[in-house]
């Protein structure tokens, strides 16, 4: 598998002095060749739309559609300073001459889908939702070297850091959708995850929300007036699957055009099915097995086996990757040598990752005192079996796939591991409760590795699994927070070698996950951070329009 390396300006390019961004708006003329609808299937039911509250990748999807952002990262990626950020929300930007603070101009022309302008106070909302302890949102550490936001006038939107840092614009504008405060701030903070809007959203993007029927879609229809111009497509429509293999069903009947989640055993057939192809989606994600840090019975307790981090590195040296990713994903996948995408770690040589040494393993948890004394193939200390659960997601077939072969592995050590498969919001939810031994995780990454404290960091809102460690925090930290490259790289090598040593997690597989495509449709190349990114450029060749029924669409252009 390959990754398309991020391009990286030196730091004497950061606009570090006061500088303002401008740019036009998208193209809003139409050819005439715009219309048609497309349906993605989906293998779970979404969990929220309201955007701080959205952690998965479908829900993320529909999200991106409706709201938006006051500016977009280039395709470059880059995350120092604000070069390449393309104006959405907000016009232009200026900085303040000490760096410490970036006022936003807001496009008068910006509308919310019931009426009223996009304003600042929109914005200084935006922020007390994504930030407050009532909402609990994951993205909370993302943005917290921000301090405060304040507003002058109408449009203009100023935000004030705690320090100065390389990613001071990227914190601004990448993880926040802009709310509308004139529909949520008569809304308690702690209410709006339960309230109509979460399922019934008003955005400001170039989608407007149309319906939610559950178990059913998500519908959403192009705003024509947007002041960046109408999408290409009419409508977008997530058809709910129960799970992945009624939504390859859907699929392969042509009750759907897109399906993320193709499984390697499904591109043969993709390849025989000639109204669809696959498109390359180089997505900027890992998968990984996390053992809980913690004690399910007695949170303020070490859990009684992956508390020792002898036991987490023989495990981890237990599993043999390299064979586990070929046989789960064959060309499509390649072992992960970090919590990271390769695409993202400055320096892959920098660190080395624990070797699969059986024998070795089977020593170390000799040496910490598990040993099969009753002969029943299972090893066992001070009473205490060395069995535990892992929970898998039913829509992902892969996850599944990988949690029976390192059941199978970890055999060989007297390790009794017993996968659990459940559906992605029982999953979620026994997540978030800590009520699990371990999890077949997997994260989307963040350009610039700037989400590395909110997944893995001691305080981090999405470190699910306890991990603490303050040398890793602070290497983090300031590899994040020095304007020097070398320096940089040097401190993130640091980083890597800790949580690999730490072994908090098995770091499983990075996965080329093509997707596949009705050939009507007309696509630029997919974004590695969502391949939704740019839906609303999407389009389908008038050539091959058709007219068809499809999910209550009432024979709606296709």
């Amino acid at each position: 598998m390959t990754h398309r390396p991020l391009i990286r300006r030196s730091i004497a390019g950061i606009a570090i002095g006061m500088t303002a961004a401008c740019g036009g708006s998208g193209d809003s003329s139409n050819t005439g060749a715009d219309g048609g609808t497309l349906i993605a299937v989906v293998p779970a039911e979404p969990q929220t739309l309201l955007p701080p509250l959205v952690t998965v990748t479908h829900d993320a999807a529909i999200v991106s559609t409706i709201f938006d952002k006051l500016a977009d990262i280039g395709p470059a990626f880059e995350t120092y300073g604000d070069g390449g950020f393309r104006p959405r929300l907000a016009k232009t930007w200026q900085w303040a001459p000490d760096s410490m603070s970036i006022a936003f101009a807001i496009d008068s022309s910006a509308r919310w889908h019931d009426g009223p302008p996009v304003t600042a106070a929109d914005v200084q909302y935006t922020f007390r939702v994504y930030t407050s302890d009532s909402v609990g949102s994951e993205f909370r550490s993302l943005v917290s070297n921000i301090d405060s936001v304040s507003t002058v006038g109408t449009h203009t939107a100023v935000f004030w850091f705690k320090r100065r840092t390389p990613q001071q614009f990227y914190d601004a504008t990448y993880h926040m959708h802009v709310l509308p405060s004139h529909l949520l701030d008569t809304i308690p903070m702690s209410g709006l995850a339960a309230s109509s809007f979460a399922r019934s959203p008003v955005g400001s993007g170039r989608f407007r929300f149309m319906r939610w029927d559950p178990a059913q879609r998500v519908e959403v229809i192009a705003d024509t007036t947007h002041p960046q111009g109408r999408p290409h497509l009419d409508r977008v429509i997530w058809s709910i699957a129960p799970d992945f293999g009624a939504a390859t069903v859907k699929l392969f009947a042509g009750e759907a055009d897109f399906f993320e989640s193709i499984r390697p055993e499904n591109l043969a057939q993709v390849a025989r099915t000639p109204a669809l192809r696959l498109a390359d989606n180089r997505a900027l994600q890992y998968s990984f097995l996390g053992f809980n840090m913690r004690n399910p019975a007695a949170p303020n307790t070490p859990h009684p086996i992956f508390g020792d981090p002898v036991v987490r590195r023989a495990l981890s040296m237990a599993v043999d990757r390299e064979r586990i990713v070929r046989n789960v994903y064959d060309s499509l996948g390649m072992v992960a040598l970090a919590p990271a995408p390769r695409a993202l770690i400055p320096d892959t040589t920098a660190f080395k990752g624990l070797p699969h040494d059986l024998a070795r393993a089977r020593a170390m948890l000799d040496s910490a005192g598990w040993r099969d004394t009753d002969n029943d193939g299972v090893r066992e200390r001070n009473g205490v079996a060395l069995a535990f659960d892992v929970l898998v997601p039913n829509s992902s077939a892969a996850r599944q796939r990988l949690a029976i072969l390192l059941q199978e592995q970890l055999k060989a050590v007297g390790a009794k591991v017993t996968p659990q498969i459940l559906e992605i919001n029982t999953l979620v939810s026994r997540i978030d409760s800590k009520k699990f031994d371990s999890y077949m995780g997997g994260w989307a990454s963040s350009p610039g590795l700037v989400g590395m404290p909110q997944t893995w960091s001691s305080k981090g809102a999405a470190n699910s699994i306890g991990y603490r460690n303050t040398a890793f925090d602070a290497a983090v930290d300031s590899a994040l927070t020095t304007f020097d490259r070398t320096t940089s790289h040097r401190l993130w090598a640091r980083a890597f070698q800790l949580i690999i040593d730490d072994a908090p997690a098995i770091w499983l597989a990075e996965q080329t996950a093509p997707v596949a495509i009705h050939r009507r449709f007309i696509i630029p190349p997919l974004r590695p951070d969502g391949w939704y990114s740019d839906l609303a450029e999407w389009r389908v060749d008038p050539a091959q329009r058709i007219d068809r029924d499809r999910i209550g669409l009432g024979g709606a252009s296709r």
